[in-house]
């Protein structure tokens, strides 16, 4: 263990690196879950985070209990797992994508959008409001993935927590939204529950941008503060998948700090709306 009150060793950082990688690859060979080229600091905080929940000595010991506590696994994954989201998120990405990309949507006889890494979908319902309002929900598909089962099932329901929905109303209106955003949700004491009018168009499922392939042609791929947690060559790997899961002249959607330059690997976009990090296929 090494105790926030005395100085660690030289050696005790390589000592827990090497710990970091066994645990990366006992994740790896029991259930495919691959974070070998995850960002490391935001792995090791994750990690050493659910070490102290548990009150274990090492990081070892948490290996230990993956390897043979049955049910440990879920709980560690989603840990490592990336959740940070919310409606209309960036306002200013959505009225971009609600002036510059829907006028180039409108002409298809139909619309399959790709959120890749979704979380607990509150993009995922956004970007279906935003479609509504623009009249092109009835031809659209929205295909919502996420390597975490939870977080997909949470997806599913559409519910989230009721002390959200004044800042999920203020991005609605930031982003362009046309009517009143209550009307998109009932509520109870606790939650919004949104889905009514929405949910038939939207397809939930676990997919793994490190591991799983291609499943579809999609003419936008929306991808948000998902790659900041990838090294490059992951983020080379996704880039490969996402450009040829693009239709030709397909939009791709990235988070504000993320950008296809450094990791483009071959692929070819040009900026479409650079400024809120959206691309066209070249």
């Amino acid at each position: 263990m090494y105790p926030p009150e005395q100085e660690k060793l030289p050696y005790q950082d390589e000592l827990q690196n090497i710990e970091i990688n066994l645990l990366l690859e006992g994740i790896y060979q029991i259930c495919g879950f691959d974070f070998r080229h995850y960002v490391r600091s935001s792995l090791q905080r994750r990690i050493l985070h659910r070490m102290k929940l548990e009150k274990l000595p090492s990081i070892t010991a948490l290996l230990e209990k993956v390897l043979h506590e049955p049910g440990f696994m879920d709980v560690l994954l989603n840990d490592m797992s990336i959740r940070v989201t919310e409606m209309f998120r960036d306002p200013s990405f959505f009225a971009a994508f609600r002036c510059q990309v829907v006028p180039h949507l409108k002409a298809l006889p139909e619309i399959r959008i790709w959120h890749a890494g979704c979380a607990t979908g509150e993009e995922v319902y956004a970007m279906a409001i935003l479609m509504k309002e623009e009249g092109l929900l009835e031809r659209t598909r929205i295909y919502a993935t996420d390597m975490n089962r939870k977080a997909i099932e949470i997806a599913q329901q559409g519910a989230y927590p009721l002390k959200q929905i004044q800042t999920y109303t203020r991005n609605y209106l930031e982003a362009g939204g046309k009517q009143a955003f209550s009307d998109y949700y009932t509520a109870d004491s606790r939650n919004a529950y949104f889905g009514e009018g929405l949910r038939d168009k939207l397809m939930f499922a676990q997919h793994n941008l490190v591991t799983d392939g291609s499943f579809n042609e999609f003419h936008v791929i929306i991808c948000r503060n998902v790659l900041i947690y990838f090294d490059l060559h992951l983020q080379k790997q996704v880039h490969r998948l996402f450009h040829g899961s693009l239709t030709p002249q397909g939009f791709l959607g990235l988070g504000t700090k993320e950008t296809i330059h450094a990791a483009s690997a071959g692929v070819s976009y040009r900026e479409f709306a650079p400024k809120e990090r959206i691309y066209r296929k070249v």
